[in-house]
């Protein structure tokens, strides 16, 4: 199998101006084809921007959306993941990443997990996806495909992966945070980030992708850091921080299967313990959740219970006659 160059596209969209995203998507993959490159990535919400807020129905496409298709018929003899903010047919609006082929909408991922903590709201715009699935690709390996949030959740990499993923690719809007000298690379978010992946890569035996997107929205700032990683967990290549750019990257397919066969971590995965324990812990939580819901309010009196009265001479023997 001849190595697959990939192309990860650290790009600074501008936020909310679909059109002029789409042009920069589409010379991105000229450009990454002509660098040889057979599968290009692009970072969570490249089509849009992220900080979209009530834009967001403004810039929402649904899957058949004749712009997309557009972008895919430029996808020919490639694959491309893009992400973007997809309307459903019943308007829900979803984060999305599609995987493009040859000229075709392939697959498209729906972000599962949508953080409301810190500087995030995404639930307050979003509708969160509900199906977790890998992909057969034209590039001989099965994808599996997350966005931002969905891997700080252990299940996602780990679902994928017994799904038959051999290359994890998950494609962020992580902005910059915890500044500080003491991290090694002076921001605690790549830190953090780069320990995910990493990790993800050695307990899974796959090659991960890291496209993460660099620029500003409003007053947030985005740090790139793109990544790939070998099914060893050896760092492949580590992108600049802050910096635009298509950066290629070659990788040995086979390498999965040499590390699968030397250290069979997912040959002995347990996923019936794994599911009957899921249904304990479930179980054992609606329990609770019941007991919970049926208990009085604190400081609440219950009413005494109404006693039968009883007659004078009711328990007593009768006197003699």
């Amino acid at each position: 199998m001849k190595p697959l160059r990939i192309a990860l596209a650290q790009l600074a969209p501008r936020l909310g101006v679909l059109e002029e995203n789409l042009a920069r998507h589409s010379a991105l993959l000229a450009e990454a084809r002509a660098a040889g490159a057979g599968l290009v990535v692009f970072p969570e919400l490249g089509l849009t921007g992220y900080q979209l807020q009530d834009l967001a129905a403004e810039v929402a496409i649904r899957r058949d959306d004749p712009r997309l298709m557009g972008l895919a018929a430029e996808t020919a003899g490639l694959s491309a993941i893009v992400s973007f903010v997809e309307e459903a047919d019943d308007h829900r609006l979803f984060i999305a990443a599609a995987l493009l082929e040859d000229g075709e909408v392939r697959f498209l991922h729906r972000k599962l997990f949508l953080p409301t903590y810190g500087l995030f709201d995404e639930r307050r715009f979003f509708a969160a996806g509900d199906r977790l699935r890998t992909v057969e690709s034209r590039l001989g390996v099965r994808l599996g495909i997350a966005i931002c949030e969905d891997f700080w959740h252990m299940a996602v990499p780990e679902t994928l992966a017994l799904d038959g993923a051999q290359v994890l690719i998950n494609v962020s809007s992580s902005p910059g945070r915890d500044l500080a000298a003491i991290n090694e690379v002076g921001l605690g978010t790549a830190v953090s980030w780069r320990t995910l992946m990493r990790t993800y890569a050695q307990l899974t035996t796959s090659f991960t992708i890291f496209c993460n997107r660099v620029g500003m929205d409003e007053t947030i700032s985005f740090w790139g850091g793109s990544e790939v990683v070998s099914p060893s967990g050896e760092t492949l290549f580590t992108a600049p921080l802050f910096d635009e750019g298509l950066y290629l990257v070659d990788v040995e397919l086979g390498d999965v299967r040499r590390e699968r066969i030397g250290l069979p971590l997912l040959r002995d995965e347990r996923p019936e313990l794994h599911l009957r324990e899921l249904r304990r812990i479930l179980a054992e939580r609606t329990e609770t959740t019941l007991e919970v819901a049926s208990e009085p309010p604190a400081g609440h009196r219950s009413k005494p219970k109404a006693r039968t009265a009883k007659s004078k001479t009711q328990g007593r023997k009768p006197k003699a006659r």
